[in-house]
């Protein structure tokens, strides 16, 4: 399919433009920019739909702190069984201050109240993320002890 040389609507929403500030402020700008740069003909739209009503609509609102949107929204997926949401927004989660432990009762609450096999494919996804960031502070360091001496 062709790529459409509009990346965002020609006249956006104010509910599109604070759900893109949002989106890119905890995704990362990086990761948001890759999501339209890879969006098609198909997928654009759901691209449009999910600024302006899921990060514009809901995470923009304001009322709630970031954070606590974050908790319900680690809960919510972890018990949807969305293995791909869930890795992006533990990530996401992590960068923006949410602590191991916080993380933890996250997941604890959701093998309360949805079950354990949420919780454990959840814990499972979070241990691989924690993992792959203690790799990447470890190699970090041992560059960094290089370069300086």
């Amino acid at each position: 399919m062709a790529k459409p040389a509009r990346r965002h609507p020609a006249r956006p929403s104010r509910a599109y433009t604070e759900g893109l500030k949002v989106r890119q402020r905890w995704l990362g700008k990086a990761y948001v920019d890759k999501a339209f740069r890879d969006a098609d003909d198909f997928t654009l739209d759901l691209q449009h739909y999910v600024t302006e009503h899921g990060w514009g609509a809901s995470w923009a609102r304001g009322v709630l702190p970031m954070k606590t949107r974050a908790f319900m929204n680690l809960a919510m997926i972890s018990a949807l069984n969305r293995p791909h949401e869930l890795e992006i927004h533990l990530r996401a989660a992590i960068r923006n201050g949410m602590t191991t432990r916080e993380i933890k009762e996250v997941f604890l609450h959701v093998a309360t109240y949805c079950g354990a096999p949420a919780a454990l494919d959840s814990f499972r996804i979070a241990r691989q993320i924690f993992a792959e960031g203690r790799r990447q502070a470890a190699a970090g360091r041992g560059r960094r002890r290089r370069a300086g001496g």
